[in-house]
């Protein structure tokens, strides 16, 4: 039997229970009031699936209230199709795609699409590396900046007019975590990684010159050099992080083909999210992924 069999991939109401049972557990959660456990279901041919009421409050809420899924007249199941699928697929699942699965509108698929990356996002505040650790760091360019002035607005070789992306892998816990960024000037980046990166921590960078004086920040910087065709003495080396990048620019180049600066960051946080959570099982992921729509809202406008 084929995992998108199950009944929560089908039917609204066994949907709401898988929900409620990834969002709430044994106990409902009021939205409003943070009530826990004092609620009752509310029934008839009239009420919405899995409509409740707070005894505190008084409100009536579904489990779809304060998350990304609330106001949405997409099916939730098939809200949990579209997870899983955009969880499972190692390069992401177009928009395209998800309209023709799905059976919705190309604008309803990518705007749901949207919705689970904001879910995917970390928003963490823990720093990489520390206690020995080791971090690599690298910068990568995708896509086509229009913003860049005019004289810079070229297709052709070269990396002025493209979108600049950082990012960081922690080798002992095996997590990325990227962000789009103005400037590769040493000036906007040290503070970046200073914030990202415990100072305890081992830096394997390249040899370009934003990175030079690491040393000064970090335990430890040591780098290769590519312009000679370096590319690792023992542990030094940034395969790792150049393998997070490969999967990157394969899935936005062959799957997306296009974003827009103001989208990357959430095409990012995709990416972040499948690489970090890559060693457990897909249903898993899913449920993870499900957990983060809380306290999330996004409309057309964001």
């Amino acid at each position: 039997m084929s995992v998108l069999s199950k009944e929560y991939f089908h039917n609204e109401e066994a949907a709401i229970a898988h929900l409620e049972s990834i969002l709430w557990g044994d106990e409902p959660i009021c939205p409003h009031c943070g009530s826990v456990g004092n609620s009752y279901k509310i029934g008839g041919k009239s009420a919405r699936p899995g409509l409740r009421k707070c005894g505190d409050c008084r409100k009536q809420y579904t489990v779809k209230v304060g998350t990304v899924f609330e106001s949405s007249h997409v099916p939730l199941y098939k809200w949990l199709q579209a997870t899983f699928l955009m969880v499972s697929s190692k390069k992401g699942i177009s928009a395209h795609q998800l309209h023709r699965v799905l059976e919705v509108t190309y604008k309803t698929a990518w705007f749901m699409a949207h919705r689970l990356r904001e879910a995917m996002r970390d928003g963490g505040l823990d720093v990489f590396g520390g206690e020995g650790g080791t971090v690599e760091v690298d910068e990568t360019f995708i896509g086509h900046d229009k913003d860049i002035k005019p004289k810079y607005q070229k297709k052709g070789r070269g990396y002025a007019h493209k979108h600049k992306v950082l990012a960081l892998v922690d080798r002992d816990t095996g997590r990325a975590r990227s962000m789009v960024v103005d400037s590769l000037k040493a000036t906007a980046l040290v503070p970046i990684l200073k914030e990202n990166i415990a100072k305890e921590t081992r830096v394997l960078t390249d040899e370009a010159g934003q990175y030079k004086k690491l040393g000064n920040d970090f335990a430890k910087h040591d780098f290769v050099r590519h312009g000679i065709g370096e590319y690792g003495r023992g542990e030094i080396h940034t395969n790792t992080i150049e393998g997070y990048f490969s999967i990157f620019k394969r899935g936005m180049k062959g799957v997306y083909q296009h974003c827009a600066k103001r989208h990357l960051h959430r095409y990012l946080a995709e990416y972040d999210f499948r690489y970090n959570e890559r060693k457990i099982t897909d249903s898993e992921r899913s449920d993870i992924a499900l957990r983060g729509i809380v306290g999330k809202r996004l409309t057309y406008a964001n």
